[in-house]
């Protein structure tokens, strides 16, 4: 069976410049987690803030999580080998699980720090300092993720849209941070900067627990999107009506790896129809289907009308008896 066109690598409809590529942008992920490090730690050290602390802490995950997607995108990259004959997509899934984890361990690190803080509460200086340098890091992973993201859907990265998500979490950690840091000074209530730490680790916590689960779905073939399989489906359909029912179309199975998606279908038409004029549908059908979805591989194996593969025969034939047929 020849080989079917290789999908382009981005949307025909891309919006994003050529530059914004994954790696290009996880390395300004790199650089941005570098400098809001500096920024938190400074923010932290000026008011003492357990508050500041845990934002700080996040950073550092960040830092890591930008460096580990670098890498994996590096190697999703990669073309097929002898080893990997579909190639190395996966690898992505490997960075949001990955920062999944360091999500959860600094959601612990601040969990412990806000309760050690709570119960015995610090009163919080220089706070006009200490909010300005939380603002200035808080722009600049704001307008990074928003770029990431957009870049991600273009590319359908899932190592980017798992940073650009880690920070846009970050924003939001560091304006509850920040609301607490005034309402603590402001109040003179000191448990309440504790207290947001606290909160701040939950929340980090549910969104790590969130990566970890859709990374592990992503490494176990999960099926396309019901809106791609139903532009696959219409495709199909199509064909079908265009040679007025002669070819047919079933047994369609799909997955995603990474950036990649995967499609398998049965063609069946006409025992008379020449090999030739079954090889070209099949190739009009498959750059259809690659042209309706994005990073898409389809194969489709031509069939006779009526006859089945092996698979299928063995498979319907273990087909386990369903408990309204039993006793007939």
């Amino acid at each position: 069976m020849p080989n079917a066109p290789e999908p382009s690598s981005v949307q025909p409809n891309a919006t994003v410049p050529a530059w914004m590529t994954p790696a290009t942008l996880l390395r300004v992920s790199v650089g941005v987690a570098i400098l809001t490090i500096f920024l938190k730690t400074l923010a932290w050290w000026v008011t003492g803030s357990v508050g500041m602390l845990s934002d700080a802490l996040e950073s550092f995950v960040n830092l890591a999580g930008a460096v580990f997607a670098l890498a994996m995108v590096t190697i999703a990259r990669r073309p097929a080998d002898e080893e990997h004959p579909y190639g190395h997509h996966k690898a992505e899934f490997f960075s949001s699980g990955f920062e999944g984890i360091l999500i959860i361990g600094a959601a612990m690190a601040i969990l412990w720090a806000g309760v050690s803080r709570l119960m015995d509460p610090q009163p919080i200086e220089q706070v006009g300092w200490g909010s300005v340098l939380l603002v200035l890091s808080s722009v600049c992973n704001g307008v990074l993720a928003w770029y990431m993201l957009r870049a991600a859907r273009v590319h359908h990265s899932k190592a980017l849209e798992g940073d650009a998500r880690h920070l846009f979490t970050d924003v939001w950690t560091s304006a509850g941070v920040l609301i607490g840091l005034i309402a603590a000074a402001w109040t003179g209530w000191h448990w309440i900067d504790p207290v947001v730490a606290i909160l701040v680790a939950l929340n980090i916590l549910r969104e790590g627990g969130s990566m970890l689960w859709e990374s592990s779905q992503g490494l176990m073939d999960e099926a396309l999107p019901q809106d791609q399989l139903q532009s696959v489906q219409q495709v199909l359909d199509r064909y079908s009506a265009q040679s007025s029912g002669a070819a047919r179309f079933d047994s369609l199975i799909s997955r995603r790896a990474g950036s990649r998606n995967f499609v398998d279908v049965h063609m069946h038409v006409p025992a008379e129809w020449t090999l030739g004029r079954a090889a070209q549908l099949r190739t009009d059908v498959e750059t259809a289907l690659m042209q309706a979805v994005p990073n898409l591989r389809a194969t489709i194996e031509i069939l006779p009308l009526g006859q089945a593969t092996v698979f299928e025969t063995v498979a319907s034939q273990n087909e386990p008896i369903n408990p309204q047929q039993q006793g007939k």
